[in-house]
Protein backbone atom coordinates (compact mmCIF):
# COMPACT_ATOMS: atom_id res chain seq x y z
CA UNK A 1 0.00 0.00 0.00
CA UNK A 2 1.46 3.38 -0.98
CA UNK A 3 1.32 6.18 1.58
CA UNK A 4 -0.53 8.58 -0.74
CA UNK A 5 -3.30 5.98 -1.30
CA UNK A 6 -3.87 5.19 2.39
CA UNK A 7 -5.86 7.31 4.82
CA UNK A 8 -3.70 8.76 7.59
CA UNK A 9 -4.81 10.33 10.86
CA UNK A 10 -3.26 13.72 11.56
CA UNK A 11 -3.24 16.17 14.44
CA UNK A 12 -3.49 19.87 13.64
CA UNK A 13 -0.94 22.01 15.52
CA UNK A 14 0.36 18.92 17.26
CA UNK A 15 2.38 20.61 20.00
CA UNK A 16 -0.11 23.11 21.44
CA UNK A 17 -0.73 20.91 24.49
CA UNK A 18 2.40 22.45 26.04
CA UNK A 19 2.08 26.15 25.25
CA UNK A 20 3.97 28.26 27.77
CA UNK A 21 1.70 30.40 29.97
CA UNK A 22 4.57 32.89 30.43
CA UNK A 23 5.54 33.01 26.77
CA UNK A 24 5.54 36.27 24.83
CA UNK A 25 3.07 36.60 21.97
CA UNK A 26 4.45 35.30 18.66
CA UNK A 27 6.17 37.87 16.44
CA UNK A 28 3.84 36.91 13.58
CA UNK A 29 0.77 38.19 15.46
CA UNK A 30 -0.55 41.74 15.13
CA UNK A 31 1.36 44.56 16.82
CA UNK A 32 -1.75 45.34 18.89
CA UNK A 33 -1.95 41.80 20.31
CA UNK A 34 1.78 41.84 21.04
CA UNK A 35 1.39 45.19 22.83
CA UNK A 36 -1.55 43.92 24.91
CA UNK A 37 0.52 40.87 25.81
CA UNK A 38 3.20 43.15 27.25
CA UNK A 39 0.95 45.76 28.88
CA UNK A 40 -1.87 43.49 30.15
CA UNK A 41 -0.35 39.99 30.28
CA UNK A 42 -2.68 38.79 33.05
CA UNK A 43 -5.67 39.47 30.81
CA UNK A 44 -4.27 38.80 27.35
CA UNK A 45 -2.34 35.57 27.84
CA UNK A 46 -5.18 33.46 29.31
CA UNK A 47 -7.43 34.48 26.40
CA UNK A 48 -4.73 33.71 23.82
CA UNK A 49 -4.05 30.32 25.42
CA UNK A 50 -7.75 29.39 25.34
CA UNK A 51 -7.89 30.02 21.60
CA UNK A 52 -4.49 28.66 20.59
CA UNK A 53 -4.61 25.28 22.34
CA UNK A 54 -5.70 22.66 19.80
CA UNK A 55 -4.51 19.46 21.52
CA UNK A 56 -4.55 18.09 25.06
CA UNK A 57 -2.71 14.78 24.54
CA UNK A 58 1.09 14.86 24.49
CA UNK A 59 2.94 13.69 21.39
CA UNK A 60 3.50 10.13 22.66
CA UNK A 61 -0.18 9.73 23.56
CA UNK A 62 -1.18 11.09 20.15
CA UNK A 63 1.03 8.47 18.49
CA UNK A 64 -0.44 5.79 20.76
CA UNK A 65 -3.92 6.93 19.71
CA UNK A 66 -3.10 6.38 16.03
CA UNK A 67 -1.88 9.77 14.81
CA UNK A 68 0.63 9.32 11.96
CA UNK A 69 0.85 12.89 10.62
CA UNK A 70 2.32 15.45 13.02
CA UNK A 71 1.94 19.18 12.29
CA UNK A 72 5.14 20.69 13.75
CA UNK A 73 5.28 24.51 13.61
CA UNK A 74 8.80 25.51 14.50
CA UNK A 75 10.11 28.87 15.72
CA UNK A 76 13.10 30.55 17.28
CA UNK A 77 12.11 32.97 20.05
CA UNK A 78 13.90 36.30 20.02
CA UNK A 79 14.30 36.01 23.79
CA UNK A 80 15.47 32.39 23.58
CA UNK A 81 19.02 31.10 23.56
CA UNK A 82 20.85 30.88 20.25
CA UNK A 83 19.80 27.38 19.24
CA UNK A 84 16.84 26.50 21.45
CA UNK A 85 14.05 25.94 18.96
CA UNK A 86 10.44 25.79 20.14
CA UNK A 87 7.04 25.14 18.58
CA UNK A 88 4.58 27.97 18.12
CA UNK A 89 0.89 28.75 17.73
CA UNK A 90 0.30 32.37 18.75
CA UNK A 91 2.58 31.72 21.73
CA UNK A 92 5.57 29.41 22.16
CA UNK A 93 5.78 25.98 23.75
CA UNK A 94 7.71 24.84 26.79
CA UNK A 95 8.88 21.82 24.76
CA UNK A 96 12.04 22.12 22.69
CA UNK A 97 12.13 20.79 19.12
CA UNK A 98 15.18 18.58 19.67
CA UNK A 99 13.64 16.94 22.75
CA UNK A 100 10.34 16.30 20.94
CA UNK A 101 12.01 14.76 17.89
CA UNK A 102 13.95 12.49 20.25
CA UNK A 103 10.69 11.46 21.95
CA UNK A 104 9.20 10.58 18.55
CA UNK A 105 12.34 8.61 17.61
CA UNK A 106 12.15 6.60 20.85
CA UNK A 107 8.51 5.79 20.18
CA UNK A 108 9.39 4.58 16.69
CA UNK A 109 12.17 2.37 18.05
CA UNK A 110 9.56 0.67 20.21
CA UNK A 111 7.16 0.36 17.24
CA UNK A 112 9.40 -0.76 14.34
CA UNK A 113 6.55 -1.33 11.85
CA UNK A 114 4.99 2.10 12.30
CA UNK A 115 5.61 4.95 9.83
CA UNK A 116 5.03 8.63 10.60
CA UNK A 117 4.84 11.74 8.46
CA UNK A 118 6.43 14.76 10.13
CA UNK A 119 5.51 18.14 8.64
CA UNK A 120 7.99 20.83 9.70
CA UNK A 121 6.41 24.19 8.98
CA UNK A 122 6.29 27.95 9.67
CA UNK A 123 9.93 28.46 10.75
CA UNK A 124 9.31 31.77 12.50
CA UNK A 125 12.57 33.62 13.17
CA UNK A 126 14.70 30.97 11.48
CA UNK A 127 17.98 31.97 9.82
CA UNK A 128 19.93 29.85 7.32
CA UNK A 129 22.24 28.75 10.14
CA UNK A 130 19.28 27.70 12.27
CA UNK A 131 17.81 25.74 9.36
CA UNK A 132 21.08 23.85 8.94
CA UNK A 133 21.23 23.25 12.70
CA UNK A 134 17.69 21.85 12.65
CA UNK A 135 18.43 19.56 9.70
CA UNK A 136 21.56 18.29 11.47
CA UNK A 137 19.40 17.50 14.54
CA UNK A 138 16.90 15.65 12.34
CA UNK A 139 19.68 13.61 10.71
CA UNK A 140 21.33 12.78 14.05
CA UNK A 141 18.08 11.82 15.80
CA UNK A 142 16.42 9.74 13.06
CA UNK A 143 19.40 8.56 11.03
CA UNK A 144 18.49 5.56 8.84
CA UNK A 145 14.82 5.89 9.84
CA UNK A 146 14.51 8.76 7.33
CA UNK A 147 13.03 7.88 3.96
CA UNK A 148 14.96 9.79 1.26
CA UNK A 149 13.07 11.97 -1.19
CA UNK A 150 11.85 10.32 -4.37
CA UNK A 151 8.87 8.28 -5.47
CA UNK A 152 6.58 7.54 -2.54
CA UNK A 153 7.37 3.98 -1.38
CA UNK A 154 4.99 1.24 -0.32
CA UNK A 155 4.79 0.20 3.31
CA UNK A 156 6.53 -3.08 2.44
CA UNK A 157 9.41 -1.14 0.93
CA UNK A 158 9.69 1.06 4.01
CA UNK A 159 9.64 -1.97 6.30
CA UNK A 160 12.30 -3.79 4.29
CA UNK A 161 14.60 -0.76 4.50
CA UNK A 162 13.92 0.00 8.16
CA UNK A 163 12.61 3.45 7.23
CA UNK A 164 9.88 4.95 9.42
CA UNK A 165 9.91 8.71 8.82
CA UNK A 166 8.78 10.78 5.86
CA UNK A 167 9.81 14.31 6.81
CA UNK A 168 8.40 17.25 4.86
CA UNK A 169 10.10 20.60 5.22
CA UNK A 170 8.32 23.77 4.14
CA UNK A 171 11.41 25.64 2.98
CA UNK A 172 12.32 24.87 -0.63
CA UNK A 173 15.90 26.13 -0.50
CA UNK A 174 16.69 23.79 2.40
CA UNK A 175 14.90 20.81 0.80
CA UNK A 176 17.02 21.22 -2.35
CA UNK A 177 20.21 20.76 -0.31
CA UNK A 178 19.15 17.66 1.64
CA UNK A 179 17.94 14.41 0.09
CA UNK A 180 16.32 13.27 3.34
CA UNK A 181 13.74 16.08 3.20
CA UNK A 182 10.48 16.08 1.24
CA UNK A 183 8.72 19.21 -0.04
CA UNK A 184 5.97 20.80 2.04
CA UNK A 185 2.69 18.89 2.11
CA UNK A 186 -0.38 20.92 0.98
CA UNK A 187 -2.85 21.57 3.81
CA UNK A 188 -6.46 22.41 2.99
CA UNK A 189 -7.30 25.01 5.64
CA UNK A 190 -10.83 26.40 5.50
CA UNK A 191 -10.33 29.24 8.03
CA UNK A 192 -13.98 28.99 9.09
CA UNK A 193 -15.87 29.30 12.37
CA UNK A 194 -18.87 27.24 11.22
CA UNK A 195 -18.60 23.50 10.57
CA UNK A 196 -20.99 23.67 7.60
CA UNK A 197 -18.82 26.24 5.84
CA UNK A 198 -15.69 24.22 6.59
CA UNK A 199 -17.21 21.15 4.92
CA UNK A 200 -18.35 23.23 1.94
CA UNK A 201 -14.76 24.42 1.50
CA UNK A 202 -13.37 20.87 1.64
CA UNK A 203 -15.92 19.69 -0.92
CA UNK A 204 -14.93 22.56 -3.24
CA UNK A 205 -11.28 21.55 -2.89
CA UNK A 206 -12.14 17.94 -3.67
CA UNK A 207 -14.02 19.00 -6.79
CA UNK A 208 -10.83 20.63 -8.08
CA UNK A 209 -8.96 17.32 -7.90
CA UNK A 210 -6.37 16.04 -5.46
CA UNK A 211 -2.81 17.39 -5.42
CA UNK A 212 0.00 15.08 -6.49
CA UNK A 213 1.48 13.09 -3.63
CA UNK A 214 0.53 13.53 0.01
CA UNK A 215 -1.95 16.20 1.11
CA UNK A 216 -3.99 17.11 4.19
CA UNK A 217 -7.68 17.91 4.59
CA UNK A 218 -8.00 19.88 7.81
CA UNK A 219 -11.28 19.58 9.71
CA UNK A 220 -10.14 22.15 12.27
CA UNK A 221 -12.39 25.13 12.96
CA UNK A 222 -10.77 28.57 13.22
CA UNK A 223 -11.98 31.47 15.36
CA UNK A 224 -11.95 35.08 14.19
CA UNK A 225 -11.85 38.29 16.20
CA UNK A 226 -15.60 38.88 15.91
CA UNK A 227 -16.32 35.40 17.29
CA UNK A 228 -13.86 35.77 20.18
CA UNK A 229 -15.28 39.17 21.17
CA UNK A 230 -18.82 37.79 20.96
CA UNK A 231 -17.96 34.74 23.10
CA UNK A 232 -15.59 36.07 25.79
CA UNK A 233 -15.91 33.03 28.07
CA UNK A 234 -15.45 30.43 25.33
CA UNK A 235 -12.37 28.64 24.01
CA UNK A 236 -11.37 26.77 20.88
CA UNK A 237 -12.19 23.52 22.66
CA UNK A 238 -15.69 24.70 23.60
CA UNK A 239 -16.26 25.86 20.03
CA UNK A 240 -14.95 22.62 18.49
CA UNK A 241 -16.37 19.78 20.60
CA UNK A 242 -20.09 20.35 19.86
CA UNK A 243 -19.26 20.28 16.13
CA UNK A 244 -17.25 17.05 16.16
CA UNK A 245 -20.24 14.74 15.44
CA UNK A 246 -21.05 16.75 12.30
CA UNK A 247 -17.40 16.80 11.19
CA UNK A 248 -16.96 13.09 11.93
CA UNK A 249 -20.02 12.28 9.81
CA UNK A 250 -18.23 13.92 6.86
CA UNK A 251 -15.07 11.94 7.65
CA UNK A 252 -16.95 8.64 7.54
CA UNK A 253 -18.16 9.43 4.00
CA UNK A 254 -14.62 9.83 2.61
CA UNK A 255 -12.66 7.29 0.57
CA UNK A 256 -8.90 6.80 0.45
CA UNK A 257 -7.18 5.99 -2.81
CA UNK A 258 -5.70 7.69 -5.89
CA UNK A 259 -8.99 9.01 -7.30
CA UNK A 260 -9.58 12.72 -7.91
CA UNK A 261 -12.07 13.07 -5.02
CA UNK A 262 -10.24 10.81 -2.57
CA UNK A 263 -8.72 12.06 0.67
CA UNK A 264 -5.28 11.17 2.01
CA UNK A 265 -4.52 12.70 5.42
CA UNK A 266 -7.31 14.08 7.60
CA UNK A 267 -6.12 16.27 10.47
CA UNK A 268 -8.16 17.61 13.34
CA UNK A 269 -8.06 19.21 16.77
CA UNK A 270 -8.42 17.56 20.18
CA UNK A 271 -7.33 14.06 19.27
CA UNK A 272 -9.07 11.56 21.53
CA UNK A 273 -12.38 13.41 21.66
CA UNK A 274 -15.43 11.96 19.92
CA UNK A 275 -15.05 9.19 17.30
CA UNK A 276 -12.66 11.06 14.97
CA UNK A 277 -9.65 8.76 15.48
CA UNK A 278 -11.52 5.54 14.76
CA UNK A 279 -13.47 7.10 11.90
CA UNK A 280 -10.30 8.04 10.01
CA UNK A 281 -8.50 4.75 10.63
CA UNK A 282 -11.51 2.68 9.55
CA UNK A 283 -11.57 4.42 6.16
CA UNK A 284 -8.73 2.11 5.12
CA UNK A 285 -11.14 -0.81 5.36
CA UNK A 286 -12.71 0.58 2.15
CA UNK A 287 -9.37 0.05 0.39
CA UNK A 288 -9.23 -3.52 1.64
CA UNK A 289 -12.75 -4.19 0.35
CA UNK A 290 -11.79 -2.73 -3.02
CA UNK A 291 -8.71 -4.94 -3.28
CA UNK A 292 -10.70 -8.11 -2.57
CA UNK A 293 -14.08 -7.48 -4.22
CA UNK A 294 -14.13 -6.72 -7.98
CA UNK A 295 -17.23 -4.53 -8.21
CA UNK A 296 -18.37 -0.94 -8.41
CA UNK A 297 -16.53 -0.45 -5.10
CA UNK A 298 -13.41 0.02 -7.24
CA UNK A 299 -14.87 3.29 -8.43
CA UNK A 300 -15.90 4.33 -4.91
CA UNK A 301 -12.33 3.98 -3.67
CA UNK A 302 -10.89 5.92 -6.53
CA UNK A 303 -9.26 3.33 -8.76
CA UNK A 304 -8.83 4.68 -12.27
CA UNK A 305 -10.77 1.81 -13.82
CA UNK A 306 -14.08 1.31 -15.50
CA UNK A 307 -16.03 -1.61 -14.11
CA UNK A 308 -18.16 -3.64 -16.48
CA UNK A 309 -20.12 -6.60 -15.22
CA UNK A 310 -18.07 -6.72 -12.01
CA UNK A 311 -14.80 -7.11 -13.93
CA UNK A 312 -12.29 -4.26 -14.34
CA UNK A 313 -11.99 -3.43 -18.04
CA UNK A 314 -10.52 -0.82 -20.32
CA UNK A 315 -12.67 2.28 -20.88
Amino acid sequence: MIAEKCEHLGSHDTMTYCLNKKSPISQTQSWLLQLLGKVLPCVTRPVVLRWSTTQVLDVTKQLDAGVRYLDLRIAHMLVGTEKNLHFVHMVYTTALVEDTLTEISEWLENHPREVVILACRNFEGMTEDLHEYLVACIQNIFGDMLCPRGELPTLNQLWSRGQQVILSYEEESVVSRHGELWPGIPYWWADQVKAQELIQYLERMKSCGRPGGLFVAGINLTENLAYVLGHPSQSLRKMTLPNLPYLSAWVREQCPGPGARCTNIIAGDFIGADTFVGDVIRLNEKLLRCSHVPSAAHVECGREEWVRGGVPASP
